[in-house]
């Protein structure tokens, strides 16, 4: 499919590419015993990073009462270190086409015999717990987790840190007040309690909204799945009879939809009924080895718009497969969606693919919750799962969720950040910012809605003042200091939010924060995976950097937004009758994560392999390859339809994803109320712009969808002929 290469391109790439070369393997046979003393309650070790920064002395309400019972709290149990490094030579292992376990995906059963901690050191932590009162309701397949309840005070009693009721943005909640401690004993076997708050993760969905156009960019163009279709050359695929037959995707929630009817009539008034194996089910998975931790959890009102447009965004995406909406209701404590991804993962049966549009920031998360994130996917990669999360609204700041101005600085989502999941960035559509629209849309519509021509320019998501081309359409020069466009009126009052595709790079996977929510004291970051600097223009951070890849998400900044049938009218909903140009719309990475699930399951159909495990090692792969092959120029995304029919991949290099800011984290503030992110407190450098190859804006960029399944069964033959091609003198 591609032409054959200047050979002055392809020496950069020979050392990533045999990054990948031949990986030896030796399974442990047994795991080692960690916990080898007698536990003495007197000496005792804390567990660090497992606090919210949410309390302080203002908000404290008092402590809970002794008698209040949380049920389902989960321990993070550890591996051995050499148990942990052959799981990760496995999994990569798994991806490489050399390797004898290559696509030799586990069961959550050998998962556990072969990588969890040994039945010893579960046993002694469940004893222990048991001494303390509290209820062990099982541990998973998988080995990493046991589930346990009790009271406060119990809990006040094992672990030697008080709950109290805290106050933050005028809701009540829980939280303990210091971080947890368990004997010395057992320190080698425990990695954390993954909550003691009733925190929870938030959404990535941002409603449509007005916004007041300069002349020229006044026309609406909403995306409906003929439009996605046809943007990223979905219809060659749908053609040959390839729709996601057979497959199955499992998107994660913590609430029912309002209405499975809305499905339906998504599918029928966008031209997705004729896929007739096309399904969607809602399932409340039980867990496989212990009392059923997943309870119904009915609509919640947070959440419901979430749900159905994941169930309705992956079936525009693969309208032939089979959607599955994955749901526990929330405990005090536990996240219902992260106890549906692990019910699910540890399955008899488990699914192929998995979406999750749920983000909180690292550094808020804490390094327990970090970790049993970072497990479950890592866990699912080894069974053959391909995990898509959503990387965030919030540009590069994702400890500022929910605010209108970031405060807290750079930031990544731990539900998004981890190496073993696909992290999916946000992109906007640049045809009206660079006047270009009627190049681009038709100005009627066909009879399923669609209006798109072609591929369309992409610049990063991005609603705030702080992006160059607002201020740029609104005749400003600059957007930070006193005389820029935040500081401007119209700045101030239609453009002061942080609402953006999220970027950037990991920073507090582990560690403690010396400052609520900012990457500080001992906080680091993932290690960067090996695949992630095969792509030109990821930087030598040494860190897991995201997005990998993105997608339209916008909400209509520029005019541009999906659209969604949520009938829950209670609820911000509106019936779905009529022009979809009255339904409800909106965007954020919550759209962007279940599409490129989809995309996957038109891909693994296309292949014939039921499952792919991790795909982010061969994207990077595809997208190397392609910067040799084809180089850097031909794949921009700028030229719109003039790019390159054989692209994989569009590089976005056109406008970034900053966002403002106030105070000293990573802001810009030379002068005037409102500063921009910026990796530099003195100057100028926006947090972040797009550019040519890899960047935090968009990661290695959006797709060609038929091409990616084309040159999917191609890749290694690729490899070996950009190996070959560096041998030429």
């Amino acid at each position: 499919m591609f032409k054959r290469p200047n050979p002055v391109f392809v020496v950069s790439l020979l050392i990533p590419i045999v990054i990948f070369g031949k990986v030896s393997v030796a399974l442990a046979q047994s795991a080692r015993q960690l916990v080898t003393q007698v536990v003495d309650e007197s000496k005792t070790v804390e567990l660090p990073g497992n606090t919210r920064p949410e309390l302080n002395a203002l908000n404290e309400g008092g402590r809970v009462d002794d008698a209040l019972v949380l049920y389902h709290v989960q321990l993070l149990l550890k591996r051995p270190a050499e148990r942990d490094a052959d799981l990760a030579r496995f999994i990569t292992s798994l991806q490489d086409p050399k390797s004898a376990h290559f696509h030799q995906w586990l069961t959550a059963a050998q998962f556990r015999s072969e990588f969890g901690p040994a039945d010893a050191d579960v046993n002694a932590v469940s004893d222990w717990l048991s001494r303390h009162g509290l209820t062990v309701n099982g541990v998973e397949s998988g080995g990493m987790v046991i589930d346990f309840s009790g009271t406060a005070g119990q809990i006040r009693d094992a672990f030697r840190t008080e709950i109290h009721h805290i106050v933050s943005n005028g809701v009540t909640h829980i939280a303990n007040v210091s971080n947890p401690r368990i004997p010395v004993a057992l320190a080698d076997a425990v990695r954390g309690i993954v909550s003691l708050s009733d925190f929870k993760p938030h959404t990535n969905f941002i409603p449509r909204s007005d916004y007041t156009y300069t002349s020229g960019n006044a026309t609406r163009h909403a995306v409906v799945p003929a439009d996605l279709a046809t943007i990223y050359n979905v219809n060659p695929l749908f053609r040959s009879g390839v729709s996601g037959q057979g497959q199955t995707i499992v998107v994660i929630e913590n609430t029912n939809v309002y209405n499975t009817a809305d499905w339906t009539t998504f599918r029928s008034t966008f031209g997705l009924s004729g896929y007739t194996s096309g399904a969607f089910t809602q399932v409340h998975p039980a867990a496989a080895s212990s009392a059923n931790n997943c309870s119904n959890p009915g609509v919640v009102a947070a959440s419901e718009r979430e749900a159905v447009l994941d169930a309705e965004w992956a079936s525009a995406a693969a309208p032939g497969a089979s959607i599955v909406l994955a749901s526990c209701g929330d405990t005090s404590t536990t996240f219902g969606g992260l106890i549906a991804l692990q019910n699910v993962v540890n399955g008899i049966n488990p699914p192929a693919i998995i979406s999750v549009s749920y983000g909180e920031c690292e550094a808020k998360n804490g390094a327990a919750a970090n970790a049993a994130y970072a497990t479950i996917y890592q866990q699912a990669a080894a069974l053959g799962i391909s995990v898509f999360v959503a990387a965030g609204d919030q540009g590069a700041t994702s400890c500022d969720a929910g605010q209108s101005i970031s405060t807290h600085g750079i930031g990544v989502s731990g539900l998004a950040s981890t190496p073993y999941n696909v992290a999916v960035g946000g992109t906007d559509f640049g045809d009206a910012s660079a006047g270009v629209t009627s190049s681009y849309w038709n100005s009627g519509n066909t009879s399923t809605y669609g209006s798109a021509i072609s591929y369309i320019p992409e610049i990063p998501w991005n609603n705030s003042c702080a992006s160059v081309l607002i201020a740029k359409a609104y005749g400003y020069s600059t957007t930070y200091g006193a005389n820029g466009f935040c500081n401007s009126p119209t700045g101030k009052a239609a453009f002061l939010t942080i609402s953006a595709g999220s970027g950037g790079p990991s920073g507090c996977a582990t560690g403690s924060p010396s400052l609520g929510g900012v990457v500080s004291g001992t906080c680091k970051g993932y290690a960067k995976p090996a695949w992630q600097p095969l792509a030109t223009g990821n930087p030598p951070d040494g860190v897991r950097d995201i997005p990998d890849v993105s997608l339209f998400a916008a909400s209509g900044v520029w005019g541009h937004y999906y659209v969604v049938c949520d009938t829950d009218t209670s609820n911000g909903g509106v019936a779905c009758t009529g022009a979809p140009s009255g339904w409800s719309g909106g965007g954020g990475t919550s759209f962007s994560a279940p599409i490129w699930a989809g995309f996957q399951a038109l891909v693994n159909q296309y292949t014939g392999e039921a499952r792919q495990g991790n795909p982010s090692p061969v994207y990077y792969e595809l997208a190397a390859v392609q910067n040799v092959l084809l180089g850097s120029s031909v794949c921009n995304s700028s030229l719109g339809n003039r790019d390159a029919s054989n692209c994989i991949f569009y590089n976005v290099t056109s406008g970034d994803m900053d966002v403002n800011c106030s105070g000293s984290n990573n802001c810009f503030l030379p002068s005037g109320t409102y500063g921009v992110l910026s990796t530099s407190g003195t100057s100028y450098a926006k947090a972040y712009g797009a550019s040519t190859g890899w960047n935090f804006a968009t990661g290695i960029g959006t797709v060609n969808v038929s091409n990616l399944a084309i040159n999917w069964l191609n890749v290694n033959y690729l490899v070996s002929q950009v190996l070959h091609l560096t041998a030429i003198p």
